[in-house]
């Protein structure tokens, strides 16, 4: 099987990736707390119409190796370089779901951007999500509180409700999403490294990147859905969009969070036509 190991991490990181296709590469950067097999509807696509797609399992979660410590997003964005090092790639488009925004924009902060052509946040938590004097829309500290209390406390069976919001299940269920889905997503987020799952949930709730935007400086493409009940849309692509110089910023009506599930062809077709740009 393929992987990559970051040995300039404070302790070595075993990456499991994949890597179809050929042409200019699109790096795919999986939400929490699942896996690279979350971008099933995206990896065909992508390769289809010409890219070489890589996607990967971020450290702990997939078949990816986990460590103890160390599940920043500068450890994390660390994984990211050594990909894009070790296959020697260039004009690279990185595109991040969700917690995955995070790593798009710390790989901008720590490393620049001259192996990156363009980037995409899908579904993303950046900038901020956790509510503050200045970010009254976004998540209340007790609700975040309260995910890390119910994952210490039952982590299967907080797993095993969660995606339902991610994905407006009542809303969607049939026609957009089936409740195999669910299923399938619960067998990928508890395998995931107990672990992994609360530091890397700490990252997202509590990291801000608002002074990182700046470093964004290649076209950056934005996609939220309206319905977002996970990542609300006001606290995460409606500023990204306004503090990023360089941005194709699209709302998708109706879309919950997980809107590479339910809205994949309206994806895809946006996706596509910026890679395409």
């Amino acid at each position: 099987m393929p992987f990559i190991t970051n040995t300039k991490a404070k302790e070595p990181v075993d990456i499991f990736y994949e890597d179809y296709g050929s042409g200019q590469p699109v790096i795919l950067i999986h939400g929490w707390p699942l896996s690279r097999k979350s971008w099933e509807q995206q990896v065909w696509k992508i390769v289809e119409e010409g890219f070489r797609c890589i996607s990967y399992d971020r450290r702990g979660f997939g078949t990816s190796s986990a460590p103890w410590e160390d599940y920043g997003y500068s450890a994390l964005a660390s994984d990211l370089q050594a990909i894009i090092e070790k296959l020697d790639l260039n004009d690279a488009i990185i595109v991040g779901f969700s917690m995955g925004g995070g790593e798009v924009v710390r790989y901008l902060t720590d490393y620049g951007s001259d192996k990156i052509a363009k980037a995409a946040l899908i579904s993303s938590i950046i900038p901020l999500v956790k509510q503050k004097s200045d970010n009254p829309d976004g998540v209340a500290e007790k609700d975040l509180d309260g995910i890390i209390d119910a994952l210490q406390n039952d982590r299967v069976g907080f797993l095993k409700e969660f995606s339902k919001g991610f994905y407006n299940f009542d809303e969607n269920k049939g026609e957009r999403v089936s409740q195999a889905q669910l299923d399938y997503d619960f067998t990928i987020a508890s395998f995931a490294s107990p672990r992994a799952t609360i530091q890397t949930a700490l990252a997202w709730m509590h990291t801000d990147f608002r002074s990182e935007l700046k470093n964004v400086d290649v076209p950056t493409l934005i996609v939220h859905g309206d319905a977002d009940a996970t990542v609300p849309i006001e606290t995460s692509a409606k500023q990204a969009a306004a503090e990023i110089n360089d941005n194709t910023y699209k709302i998708i009506e109706g879309a919950p969070h997980g809107l590479n599930i339910t809205h994949a062809k309206e994806l895809n077709d946006i996706l596509i036509g910026f890679l395409k740009k």
